[in-house]
C-alpha cells in the first residue's frame, strides 16, 4: 500500500523570468517561487490501479516525481507499506517501480541489455534475472525486438522496454507517467493487459493519463489534481457519480470548473 498525506513542492522562479498575463492570475505563482504542487493527498492498497488525472500543467508530473525520490517534497508524507520515502529514499526505490515520461534507454544496447542492466543494479542474481526477463518479453510481447539496439527501435518497442525495466525488480509499487501516449492501438493494448497483470498480482499502480478510457477500463479509484491540489480523491464509482450521466468526462470537467470557481 501507498500513502500520500499533503505534499507540497515549490520552485524558484528566476529574477530574468517575466511572468504573463495568465501566470500571474495563477495561484501558484507566489512571492519568487512556483508553487506546482501544493497539497496533495491521497492512497492506492494492494490490487488497486489509481488514474492521476488533471490538466496540463496541474502537477501530476511533479508528484509523481516525488514519489519516486527524484524529487524531495518541501512538505508531506509518502509511505509504502509502512516504509518512508522521503527518511529512507534508497529502501523506498526497491519497493517502486517508476516510468518517467521519457523512456530514456540506452540506445547503444539492446532491449534485453536493457531490461539487465537496471536489474543488476537492483542486485538480482543472475539466474533470477535471465528468468524475469523472459516472463516480461512474453508479458509485454517483445521477443521479436529483444535483440534490437533501442536505437533502432519504434516509440511503443521503446516504451515496452523502457515498462519492463522499471518493473524487472518485481516492485512492491509502480507508478507510471502517462504510460501510453503516442502508442499504437495494438501497443497500448499491451500495455493495459500488462498492467491488468500488476492488479491480479495484487501490485497497487499509479498512473497519469489523459484517456478516460483507460480510466474506465482499468481502474478502481480516480485522484484529480488542479492547480497543485487533489480536487477530488474517491472510487471510480464515486467519480461517476458525480454527474447525473456518469460520463467520466462530464465528471472530470465539473471537477476543475468547479475548483476554478
Amino acid at each position: 500500500m501507498i500513502q500520500i498525506q499533503q505534499l507540497a513542492k515549490s520552485f524558484a522562479i528566476g529574477k530574468q523570468n517575466k511572468l504573463s498575463d495568465s501566470e500571474k492570475n495563477d495561484v501558484r505563482f507566489g512571492g519568487d517561487r512556483f508553487h506546482s504542487v501544493r497539497n496533495v493527498s491521497f492512497d492506492c492498497a494492494a490490487g488497486e490501479v489509481l488514474g492521476l488525472l488533471g490538466p496540463n500543467g496541474a502537477g501530476k508530473t511533479t508528484t509523481l516525481r516525488m514519489l519516486s525520490t527524484a524529487l524531495q517534497p518541501d512538505n508531506g508524507a509518502v509511505m509504502i507499506d509502512g516504509q518512508d520515502v522521503i527518511k529512507n529514499p534508497l529502501q523506498a526505490r526497491k519497493r517502486i517501480g517508476f516510468l518517467s515520461s521519457s523512456t530514456g534507454l540506452y540506445g547503444r544496447l539492446t532491449a534485453r541489455e536493457n531490461i539487465a542492466y537496471f536489474g543488476r543494479l537492483h542486485g538480482m542474481a543472475e539466474t533470477e534475472l535471465n528468468q524475469r526477463i523472459e516472463e516480461l518479453l512474453t508479458l509485454l510481447s517483445m521477443h521479436e525486438f529483444a535483440n534490437r539496439r533501442a536505437d533502432n527501435m519504434s516509440t511503443g518497442m521503446k516504451q515496452k522496454t523502457a515498462i519492463a525495466r522499471a518493473v524487472v525488480h518485481s516492485p512492491k509499487v509502480v507508478i507510471l507517467d502517462e504510460p501510453t501516449t503516442g502508442l499504437d492501438i495494438m501497443t497500448v493494448q499491451t500495455v493495459l493487459d500488462f498492467i491488468q497483470s500488476l492488479k491480479q498480482q495484487g501490485t497497487p499502480v499509479i498512473f497519469s493519463t489523459h484517456h478516460l478510457d483507460e480510466v474506465a477500463t482499468l481502474c478502481d479509484r480516480v485522484v484529480v489534481i488542479n492547480h497543485g491540489v487533489s480536487a477530488f480523491n474517491g472510487s471510480l464509482n464515486e467519480f461517476r457519480e458525480l454527474t447525473g450521466s456518469g460520463d467520466l468526462r462530464q465528471s472530470f470537467l465539473q471537477v476543475i470548473q468547479r475548483e476554478a470557481v
